[in-house]
């Protein structure tokens, strides 16, 4: 659409439209390409628009850390606490979010974590929100019946192999990672799953990708 187009419509976008594009600015090009003159550039609007739905830039970044928290926050903390009827079937369940954009959006992770390299509010923000994430795994251990000493250390595993994971931007096929499951699960939890579980949360995994 044609700024002529937006001033004859009265077409303004809309505040997930201008989120979209913020998004796929920070995740193409990093956070210095999230601009208002950029990203209406990309939708051809104007920056009137923009301030139709947004008091300022911050307004914007203060949306796109929401949409960060979303896509990766919620439901890692939600996959910790889902039912399960044994502790494998828990750490399934969490390693299963982890296997899906859909689930866990790495690409934003990755992105938002280099954004909080040159900014010290964000910075904070992540480092609040990597506290946040270890005390629900440490708390989903703790249920299961490990000590408190126990279940820091192995929190702490699972959360930097998935941090590394991300940050090292590995690229493994689907059915890569799934060979491996059983393993990281002995590792976390120190017990094998049982392969009518593994049965399941491959059914599971390769439904949702």
């Amino acid at each position: 659409m044609e700024a002529a187009q937006e001033l004859e419509s009265g077409w303004r976008g809309s505040p997930e439209l201008w989120v979209t594009a913020a998004y796929d600015a920070l995740i193409d090009q990093g956070i210095e390409a999230v601009k208002i003159q950029t990203l209406g550039a990309r939708l051809k609007l104007s920056r009137t628009s923009f301030y139709w739905f947004f008091k300022d830039r911050a307004a914007l970044l203060a949306a796109l850390i929401d949409m960060w928290a979303g896509r990766t926050t919620e439901p890692m903390i939600a996959a910790t606490r889902a039912y399960a009827e044994t502790e494998t079937e828990a750490m399934l369940n969490l390693i299963g979010c982890f296997l899906s954009e859909k689930t866990f959006d790495a690409r934003l992770e990755f992105a938002v974590r280099g954004w909080a390299l040159q900014d010290n509010d964000i910075l904070a923000r992540l480092r609040a929100v990597d506290a946040e994430r270890l005390e629900a795994l440490r708390q989903m251990l703790e249920r299961w019946g490990h000590g408190p000493q126990d279940s820091d250390v192995r929190a702490r595993t699972i959360y930097l192999v998935q941090i590394g994971y991300i940050s090292t931007q590995t690229v493994e096929t689907l059915e890569a990672r799934l060979v491996r499951v059983p393993n990281y699960v002995e590792i976390f939890t120190g017990k094998s799953p049982p392969e009518n579980e593994m049965a399941r949360f491959r059914a599971k995994v390769r439904a949702v990708a």
